[in-house]
């Protein structure tokens, strides 16, 4: 079955760029504002002018058509202008993330950009030194950085001719997919119009409205979408320095009387729950758009409710591949009531020049003069009353034990039917104890936000008595894990890889009853642990460390492209770290009393078990942060230098004071010993 959607406009679709949308617009409108973020905003006029200043820098380094520029700033007026700059200089853009710069630096080498564009504060993150050349954004416009870090030749004083506009067909941006793996795709100057032109028509943009993307800049919906408000006439409010925080979110949309907010499921609810009654948040948003995750209808419905009589609601589905447009959803285009909403996630129709299909129950999607349709790795169906409605994700699917396989959606909306629950996910763990069992990840509403009323979270014995009937029994979840809410993504999506893994039965006991037993013997408080506890005992807290890793520290352990025997040197030293970690631990908690058998004073006792304890504790994070940390990066290193080594020092000196103290007398009575 395949939906489409034509319109009047793209039958009509000159060969302009969204660079040439801008430029009209800061012919026409010079004075009006483009960027908003409090000191750092600038007209439409403004941001042409530094644009043009920044191309010609570009132009200067050499940059070939269409050659690659890698944007990577928090400062996100000056990322816009940096975006503008490439452009203008006939190159193409990719935004990588300042913010966390591993990942930012996994994007560089994925993208092989020609030249990077970025603060100095960010520089140290960013560059690894591979001999990326790069220029400062904000430096004076001889700062180019040649492949030590040398100042470059200046430019000539004559600044070069800005290339005339590219064709449709050339690359403009390089996007990066929001997957567990993520990919670069490129995107041409035709598809970015299109999209634009697409997204224009369904949200009936205005020169009047005000733009909030929450996304990060790095994410489709920031790096494709900043054309909504710079090619409509609108105006695109930015955080000042930093991503956005929900109070800031809710003081700019309020202060700033943002219209068109564009935000994930998450976030969305995040920021009207506690909202006083219906219409009464945001009286100044129009539009709501909505993308990034599934968005189940009674969420949407509830959204729809809180905001103003008027203001729209939309589930946007989207792909990298298609500059964030795809299908659109608002409840409107329901011809009837549904029942069961709290299970439904409904897609709706194409974009206008967009199709979509759904073959072997896969949704495709074709953008407008894309070609072959785009396989999405979503499921979808096409309901009789011709919306396109949510299926789950095919890279979800989980294999049990007899190969037997599992698409988790349809049990997650099931799920999601008690009343108590707002949020789920089931997900595939291997158990010590036996094979792979299906487990539910659990979360309330965020207040406010669901038309349901509030409940408490189910055990699994509740969860299996409301399955029953609904999902096969051997599909049903053997364990429940309630969160507060579940972990996502910078793209808002729910990050499956992040979820905690489940407390084994003899773990549970012991938190709840106070005291440790097991095959190992016991241990009261107060009382050494044995050695055997130490072994069996430690290591398993070195395991649970050695899995928490990425969870604290995401890549910090990863040694791609890193050759052999050296990347089993480095694996064996980060087991041993969680094993020091798991030690000291147990040491925090039992080896106080063993020290004290050694009958040397209160005082340094206690202060000697302290420092060992952080001896032993301090190296699994110290080395995570500071493989984390790029060389350059001296405030970082400085942090990190006064926060671990100063004190392991310390430490060390210490244990050497209470090595060397003498034992107390046997007959010196202390009144606050036992």
């Amino acid at each position: 079955m395949t939906q489409g959607s034509e319109s009047v406009r793209f039958g009509k679709r000159t060969a302009d760029t969204v660079l040439q949308r801008f430029e009209q617009w800061a012919r026409d409108t010079p004075g009006a504002y483009a960027l908003i973020a409090g000191p750092e905003s600038l007209t439409y006029g403004q941001l042409d002018e530094r644009a043009d200043r920044l191309a010609h820098r570009l132009l200067a380094s050499g940059l070939p058509p269409g050659g690659l520029v890698a944007v990577g700033t928090a400062r996100q007026p000056e990322l816009v202008v940096a975006l503008l700059a490439a452009l203008k200089a006939g190159g193409t853009y990719v935004v990588v993330d300042a913010e966390t710069p591993l990942t930012g630096q996994r994007q560089l080498t994925t993208a092989e950009p020609f030249v990077l564009l970025t603060h100095l504060a960010h520089r140290a993150a960013l560059d690894n030194g591979s001999g990326l050349k790069v220029i400062r954004l904000g430096a004076e416009p001889g700062a180019i950085a040649g492949q030590r870090g040398e100042p470059a030749e200046q430019p000539e004083a004559q600044a070069p001719a800005l290339p005339p506009a590219p064709a449709p067909g050339r690359s403009a941006a390089l996007l990066f997919t929001g997957a567990t793996e993520p990919r670069a795709v490129p995107v041409s100057h035709g598809l970015l119009l299109a999209a634009h032109d697409s997204w224009a028509e369904v949200a009936r943009l205005t020169p009047a409205d005000r733009h909030l993307i929450t996304a990060g800049t790095d994410v489709t919906a920031f790096a494709a979408g900043w054309t909504g408000a710079l090619c409509s006439g609108g105006a695109l409010v930015l955080p000042r320095r930093s991503p956005w925080k929900p109070e800031d979110i809710r003081a700019a949309v309020e202060d700033e009387h943002v219209t068109v907010l564009h935000t994930d499921p998450a976030t969305a609810l995040d920021l009207l729950k506690g909202e006083e009654g219906p219409g009464t948040a945001y009286r100044s948003l129009r539009l709501l758009a909505v993308s990034g995750d599934r968005l189940y209808l009674d969420d949407q419905a509830a959204l729809q409710v809180l905001l103003r009589p008027g203001a729209r609601v939309l589930n946007v589905y989207g792909l990298a591949e298609s500059a964030g447009t795809g299908a659109w959803f608002e409840l409107p285009q329901l011809p009837r009531p549904l029942d069961d909403p709290e299970e439904l996630s409904l897609l709706g129709t194409p974009f206008p020049g967009h199709r979509v299909e759904v073959r072997d129950g896969q949704i495709r999607l074709t953008p407008p003069g894309a070609g072959d349709a785009i396989p999405t790795g979503d499921l979808g169906l096409l309901r009789e009353d011709g919306l396109l409605e949510f299926g789950g994700r095919l890279g979800d699917r989980i294999t049990l034990p007899g190969g037997r396989s599992v698409h988790p959606y349809p049990i997650e909306s099931a799920i999601r039917g008690h009343e108590g629950i707002g949020s789920v996910i089931v997900n595939g763990v291997d158990s010590a104890r036996g094979p792979r069992r299906l487990v539910a990840y659990v979360a309330p509403p965020a207040g406010g936000s669901s038309v349901r009323p509030v409940a408490p979270l189910p055990d699994v014995e509740e969860l299996r008595a409301h399955l029953s009937g609904k999902v096969p029994r051997e599909e049903t979840p053997r364990t429940v894990i309630r969160l507060r809410a579940l972990p996502r993504n910078r793209a808002g999506r729910e990050d499956r890889a992040a979820l905690p893994l489940p407390v084994q039965p003899a773990a549970k006991a012991v938190a709840r009853s106070g005291s440790t037993s097991g095959k190992y013997g016991a241990a009261t408080a107060g009382e050494p642990f044995p050695a055997s506890c130490a072994v069996g005992c430690g290591g398993g807290l070195g395991f649970v460390a050695f899995i928490l890793t990425n969870l604290f520290w995401p890549g910090s352990t990863n040694l791609t492209g890193v050759p052999q025997p050296w990347a089993f040197l480095f694996t064996v030293l980060y087991l041993f770290e969680c094993a020091a970690f798991g030690l000291g631990v147990l040491f925090l908690f039992g080896g106080r009393a063993r020290m004290r058998s050694r009958g040397r004073g209160r005082r340094i006792t206690a202060a000697a078990h302290v420092a060992v304890s952080y001896l032993l504790l301090a190296w699994w994070p110290q080395d995570n942060l500071y493989r984390l940390a790029a060389k350059q990066d001296w405030p970082r290193q400085a942090a990190l230098v006064y926060t671990f080594n100063v004190p392991l020092m310390i430490a060390a000196a210490v244990v050497a004071a209470y090595l060397v103290a003498k034992p107390a007398d046997p007959f010196d009575f202390d009144e606050d010993d036992d």
